[in-house]
Parts: structure tokens; sequence; C-alpha cells
């Protein structure tokens, strides 16, 4: 038997993410002190009764749904997981339950995505590094069975539906990468090492079966100048996080050190420096990411997810893990990957 399939890391890791995306919520749009009056330490932070989570933990959904059925299928490839990763999408911008301040960039791709004649690259929002998409991104480094190939395809492609700059593209690639090295045993202090590894082994690597001529809207002069752009971008706050995690007090404010998670590369690396900050307490972790003065829900989101495929389901108490809306679904999700 795998260490993933004993500790669950599948519904671990989406139980985590929506767990940081409701302790967030309220928290998101305020700074420290604010949030420190309203809800008192931050390490004595309660799950809010009830447990609503926002656009980050919907979109999460929308896509493993998308990844369950072109995963069912057959063999994952590019058209197979556009046509109902989209449509899953569309179905999300077009819910009464999509009312949780959800993104500008979000908004305006689906609606624009709705057109199913549009080609979806002239949906993509190439200007836009906004962190939507590797919030949603966790169910592509827990889906079993991909090459590395589908899955750095998979993740960037998902990004691109919405947000298409090339540092959307290379983050959401980091964090389903990261996500999976938790869920396959990979050792948290080794983390950030194996990402600038995998960062500079895919500096120039543009995947054309995946991304098509996305790189022309965009205006660079090749596919290659395009997505390095994006992955040095992701190089440089890789090296500020590795700094981060040696020289960080736990109890300042992590958005001061790693950025306020707005934008891709930041919630990266602010979510995973809140988690590495407290390895063995994921509690403790998804408090401090969302005591933040940023993107709360979405570093919490990313904090959780990654805890969560470290440590495995058990990580999270029944009274908190119980109460958190979607529950069913995901849960239902969770299960069919740790299968």
């Amino acid at each position: 038997m795998t260490t993933t399939v004993t500790k669950r890391a599948a519904t671990g890791a989406l139980t985590g993410l929506a767990l940081g995306d409701a302790l967030g919520f309220p928290t998101e749009f305020n700074d420290v002190p604010s949030i420190l009056a309203k809800f008192g330490p931050w390490r004595a932070m309660e799950l809010p009764r009830p447990a609503i989570v926002t656009d980050d933990t919907q979109m999460t959904l929308a896509l493993g749904r998308g990844l369950r059925t072109a995963m069912d299928r057959g063999h994952l490839a590019p058209k197979r997981l556009e046509r109902p990763v989209r449509e899953e999408f569309v179905e999300w911008y077009r819910s009464p339950e999509n009312n949780r301040a959800p993104g500008d960039t979000c908004l305006r791709a689906c609606s624009l995505l709705a057109d199913e004649n549009r080609a979806w690259q002239d949906a993509s929002q190439v200007e836009s590094k906004g962190c939507g998409a590797n919030m949603r991104v966790a169910p592509i480094g827990l889906a079993p069975g991909l090459s590395d190939e589908q899955r750095a395809g998979a993740a960037q492609l998902q990004s691109a539906l919405t947000h298409g700059h090339p540092t959307a593209l290379a983050a959401s690639d980091l964090t389903a990468h990261a996500v999976r090295l938790l869920a396959e045993g990979a050792e948290p202090t080794g983390l950030i090492g194996l990402l600038r590894s995998y960062a500079y082994d895919n500096r120039t690597r543009y995947h054309e079966l995946w991304l098509g001529d996305l790189w022309r809207r965009a205006q660079d002069p090749s596919p290659e100048h395009f997505i390095a752009r994006g992955w040095d971008e992701c190089l440089e706050i890789l090296g500020r996080l590795q700094n981060a995690v040696r020289t960080v007090s736990p109890e300042t404010d992590p958005c001061l050190a790693t950025g306020e998670g707005w934008i891709a590369e930041e919630a990266l690396a602010t979510g995973l420096l809140c988690f590495l900050l407290f390895v063995d307490e994921p509690l403790t972790a998804l408090r401090r990411a969302a005591c933040t003065s940023g993107d709360s829900d979405s570093i919490a989101c990313l904090t959780g997810a990654f805890a969560g495929a470290h440590l495995g389901a058990d990580a999270w108490p029944a009274e908190w893990a119980e109460r958190i809306e979607y529950r069913a679904e995901l849960t239902a999700l969770g299960t069919v990957w740790d299968a």
C-alpha cells in the first residue's frame, strides 16, 4: 500500500483547501490589526459558523469535476480536458451560488467562454496573473496516473482558460507540482529546492500541444520568450521564500516577506511560507494564513492544500471537517482519487 493511499492525501488536500478558504473568508480585505481586533489572538481563531467558502473552493470543485469527466473518457489530452472544464467554469459563472466576491478576471473570461464558437485562447485574459488560477489547481496535483507532461500541460491549460499571463501558467504548474510532491511523500524541508529545480528545467518549455497559439496574444517574439517571463517571476519569488523560511518570525504577517497574494506567484509563495512555518501544526498554519494583510482566503486555501497533501485527511479535526460547506462533494472527489 502506498503512503498516498494510507494517508488519503487527496481528501486531506481538498478538505484543507476548503477549511483555509472558510477561515480566510471573513478576514480577506482586512489588515492584521483589524483582524486581531475583531477575532482575537490569531492562534486561537475558530472556524466560522456556518463554515462558508468562497469562489476558491467552488472553482476547485468545478475543475475537479471537469478533470474527473475528462479522465473517465480516456487518456487525458488537451481537447478532452478543455471541453468539460470549460463547461464547468461557465456553469459556475451562471450559478446563483457564484456570489462570493469572485475575481474580475474569472468573470470576464467565463462570460467569453460561454460562447461555444469562441476559441478558448480568445477568452483568455493574457494580461492577468491574478491568483484565481493557482488557488483552484490542486486537483491536477492530486489526480493519480498522470505523466509529468500531462500534469504540467493540464495545470497550465486550466489556468489559461481564464488567466493567460505566463506567470499565472507557471505558478499554476508549480502549485500542482508542489501538491503532487507532498502527496507522494516529499520532505517539506527540501520542497523549495525541488520547486526551483523544476522551474529551471521548464523555464523555456512551452506546451504547444496544450496551449496552442496563446503566446501570440501577448505580443512576445517567441513561445519560449513568453513562458520564460512567467518562470523567471516564479524563480524570483521562490528565492525570496527560501530566505523567508529561514528568517521570518511566525508572529509577523507573512505577506511582509513574500507578498500579499493577490497575484499568482505571491499567493503560491505566501501559502507555502505559512505551511512551511508550521509543517506539523496544520491548524496553526491555516490560522496564520488567514490572519494576513493580503488575499487571506486564497493564501489559506493554498496553505490548506499543501498541509493536507502532506499530512493526509487525519490532519483536520472532524469537528471542523464535518462542518465545511460542500463537504460531501469534496469528500467524494477525494475518495475517488485516494482509491
